[in-house]
């Protein structure tokens, strides 16, 4: 997220920021996890930014199962997407009780603000980028409250700070 909280469409302000650091904790982050969560604009954004890149995180991007939460998207081309059209809560819910099931949830938005209301996020990793964007979507939108602890903050190079947190 941008310094003033913007969350939309980072492809737009992020890209003097992705230096070797950045993308070599990124790509560290996502071999850990066995699957990626995403709503339908995060899936639609992600989607048209990466399925034809090329290079270790677009290879691990591209072919990792992504489960996408939608009511509205009628099909999902990005190779081993499923949507999932039920009760968001409680299909995570199944999803994490799969044996060594280590999920991500990518974007701040409604899935990810559901998700952190019903207790399922056990960790919440905030890139925070530093420039103003001065419009679009906010990370911080209504809602309730919800205690965290910092796990560790890492600063980059490039002034990006990555901070991670437990929701308590």
């Amino acid at each position: 997220m941008s310094l003033d909280g913007v969350i939309e469409d980072p492809a737009t302000w992020v890209g003097d920021y992705l230096d070797a650091d950045f993308q070599k904790g990124a790509l560290e982050r996502l071999m850990e996890s066995d699957a990626m969560l995403l709503g339908r604009r995060t899936y639609a954004l992600l989607a048209r930014d990466l399925a034809a890149q090329t290079g270790d995180f677009a290879h691990r991007i591209n072919s990792i199962r992504k489960y996408v939460f939608s009511s509205t998207l009628a099909r999902a081309d990005w190779n081993n997407s499923t949507i999932i059209k039920g009760d968001a809560v409680g299909e995570v819910r199944k999803l994490k009780e799969q044996a060594g099931a280590s999920l991500a949830v990518y974007g701040h938005g409604l899935l990810a603000r559901t998700l952190l209301k019903h207790g399922l996020l056990d960790e919440i990793r905030l890139s925070v980028f530093p420039l103003f964007v001065g419009r679009g979507q906010l990370f911080f939108g209504e809602g309730g409250t919800t205690k965290s602890r910092l796990l560790d903050a890492t600063s980059l190079p490039t002034g990006v700070v990555v901070m991670r947190y437990r929701p308590i």
